[in-house]
């Protein structure tokens, strides 16, 4: 593989792996510090939603300023941040600034995430476009094995708020390994012209943009009976884990990273053969469902890895689909714009489900709220299966 291939790659997987571990640290530290799994899930709503609520403006951005540019700037303010708010907890104290810096650094997070997916389709011309994902999901992955192994091993030799700093500095070389690859690399990213407006406008076209293309519909319902699985288990899964298995953190870290380890297996396969897109998009879909199912129905940690593992390891491969059909269907002048919104779209039922783990546990219980959360991505799944039927037994009799 090239240099600045490898210098890309380097930096996602670092961006990716001090990200994680700050999404590792926030239900972690809310759950041992209070106790309570409500206010676990109610720290997951708080530090997810503002990442996902930004997506439609850092995409605008991406399509009127260089994406390039707003990757650096995602990674170094991040950096920034976590030393600000690490130094005004040493002043107040307080977990509140934990949670903060995670909300604040997750927009950040977005804009990098936007920056690389506008970017992608051109830098890597050697590539089929599912191969680049799947190595991009690779790098991804890896940063998901280790950072939750890492934060674990950090927080067995020094406070979070040690961890905390620590990622800074991760950060830091993301953004160094970013500068090689622009050194390296010859990529020239076609401007277009765009409106002044990056509130309003961008909204009408990425709209405009959804109504009219079928395809789009369809992965944005699918995509949202997903997230709704991958919210619950994210938010639930130390509750689980730690309060009602009784397992150490220790485990409960080595459960995400046995997650992400089977997803790169997924994705080095993806990486060497071509599937047909209905066959990933199926297959990823009932596999999470059958997760879901099963860690709601889990008597012991065993059975709920089993549940837990299909469920991360399956996201991904859905991810690939649902990216490859964006591409292959968006305008590129306005690829950013679409993509954000599609995005946001996607993932409100992420914090959403972290919200209902924290009203709802109460009064149902933790597997009541993933059996709900199941049941719903399932109608979803059957009623976006039964318009595409409609669709093409329609298209037949014409």
């Amino acid at each position: 593989m090239r240099t600045d291939y490898l210098a890309f790659f380097l930096s996602l997987f670092l961006s990716r792996l001090a990200d994680q571990v700050l999404l590792f640290l926030v239900p972690l530290i809310v759950f041992q510090s209070t106790n309570s799994a409500s206010l676990a899930g109610l720290a997951f709503f708080v530090e997810t939603l503002p990442r996902f609520l930004a997506f439609p403006i850092c995409g605008a951005l991406c399509d009127k300023h260089s994406p390039i540019r707003l990757l650096h700037i995602s990674q170094i303010y991040r950096a920034l941040i976590c030393l600000v708010a690490m130094g005004l907890y040493g002043l107040f104290g307080g977990i509140g600034w934990l949670i903060g810096l995670s909300a604040i650094c997750g927009v950040l997070t977005t804009q990098g995430i936007m920056a690389r997916e506008v970017v992608m389709p051109h830098i890597f011309p050697d590539y089929r476009y599912g191969k680049t994902l799947s190595y991009s999901q690779i790098a991804d992955q890896t940063g998901l094995v280790l950072g939750p192994l890492l934060a674990a091993l950090a927080l067995e030799i020094c406070p979070w708020w040690g961890v905390v700093i620590g990622v800074a500095l991760v950060f830091v070389a993301a953004d160094l390994a970013m500068r090689v690859w622009q050194r390296n690399s010859d990529v020239m990213l076609e401007r277009f012209d765009q409106h002044a407006d990056i509130w309003t406008q961008p909204l009408k076209i990425a709209f405009g943009h959804i109504r009219r293309l079928p395809e789009l519909q369809k992965i944005i319902l699918l995509a949202v009976g997903v997230n709704l699985i991958v919210g619950v288990t994210l938010a639930s899964s130390a509750a689980m884990m730690i309060g009602s298995f009784s397992e150490s953190k220790d485990f409960y870290a080595g459960l995400q990273a046995a997650g992400a380890l089977l997803t790169i297996a997924i994705l080095f396969v993806l990486a060497r053969i071509s599937l047909p897109l209905k066959l990933l998009g199926a297959m990823s879909y009932i596999a999470l469902l059958l997760g879901a199912f099963i860690t709601a129905t889990s008597a012991s940690s065993e059975v709920y890895l089993v549940g837990f593992l299909l469920i991360v390891g399956f996201d991904k491969m859905f991810n690939v689909y649902m990216r490859s059909i964006r591409q292959r269907v968006i305008p590129e002048r306005d690829f950013g714009k679409t993509v954000g919104v599609i995005t946001l779209l996607n993932n409100l039922s992420q914090p959403l489900a972290g919200l209902l783990v924290g009203v709802l546990t109460a009064p149902i219980g933790l597997r009541g709220v993933i059996l709900i959360n199941a049941l719903a991505a399932g109608v979803l799944g059957v009623g976006v299966a039964a318009v595409v039927r409609l669709r093409l037994a329609t298209a037949v009799e014409r």
